[in-house]
């Protein structure tokens, strides 16, 4: 409680002086009991804190609603209907395949991947998915295939763009396999047999997807990390979807980055 001098008795009198400015103590006296709710709220937070520390420690990527509420968007647009959950050598399940296999990284799954681009992404976006139907899950697993992080934007503000390109290609996919014969499958075989060998007996530098991530950062090889680190922001600026960038130089460039600072 505060003391206001102006309601001071007539004639009474005190060992302790009292200011005269009056307006000045009562302001101050206002702020401190500001000051008083400030710390008690912030006392509040940091008990419910240690009562609930995980809810501290993790940022959730994408919950099961977000997920239900792309689903609804996707469905309403123009060339779902034609989408195909299919295999993994057709539709949108072999979608996510060829993505993963044409990444710098093929060894890790989707879940790995973005995982690594941000951390626990992955593993909440297989939460998110899981209640879906087949064609549901896929497509949106596919979406981040196609845009990682940046998934999340497109699908809540441009569902139309993501249905019409992950039809596309689909069916690039689609009519690519339909054209590859058995022959060719043979030969495409032997070739990478060919280029496994050569590339466990020649020296490390001559490993072909660490010069292709060199290449696609516009670096020579055995460049520093904090020069692999200054292209990697300069092109993510340069070609990132939101500033009218394409999406799969944007996936490139990313799992580029990856692979050599792994």
């Amino acid at each position: 409680m505060g003391f206001d001098p102006r309601q001071w008795p007539s004639g009474a009198r005190s060992s302790r002086p009292v200011t005269g400015n009056l307006d000045a103590l009562l302001e101050e006296n206002a702020a401190l009991k500001q000051e008083v709710l400030r710390l008690r709220r912030l006392l509040d937070r940091y008990e419910r804190l240690e009562r609930e520390p995980r809810a501290s420690t993790h940022t959730l990527w994408v919950s099961a609603e977000q997920a239900q509420h792309w689903v609804r968007q996707l469905m309403q647009q123009p060339g779902w209907t034609q989408l195909r959950a299919g295999d993994a050598e057709s539709g949108l399940e072999g979608l996510i395949v060829q993505l993963n296999r044409s990444s710098f990284l093929p060894q890790l799954s989707l879940e790995q991947r973005l995982d690594r681009l941000a951390p626990g992404l992955g593993r909440d976006l297989q939460n998110a998915v899981a209640g879906l139907r087949s064609k549901q899950r896929l497509a949106v697993l596919c979406a981040f295939a196609l845009y990682g992080v940046s998934a999340r934007e497109w699908l809540a503000d441009d569902p139309r763009r993501v249905v019409a390109e992950l039809r596309q290609r689909v069916q690039q996919l689609e009519h690519r396999g339909s054209r590859r014969t058995r022959s060719d499958r043979r030969s495409t075989d032997r070739e990478r047999s060919s280029t496994s060998g050569s590339t466990s007996a020649g020296s490390a530098h001559r490993d072909p997807r660490r010069q292709e991530a060199y290449r696609v950062l516009g670096l020579s090889w055995g460049a520093s990390r904090e020069a692999i680190k200054k292209a990697h922001r300069r092109l993510v600026k340069q070609h990132h979807p939101d500033m009218g960038g394409e999406a799969e130089a944007f996936r490139r460039i990313n799992d580029a980055y990856q692979l050599l600072i792994a």
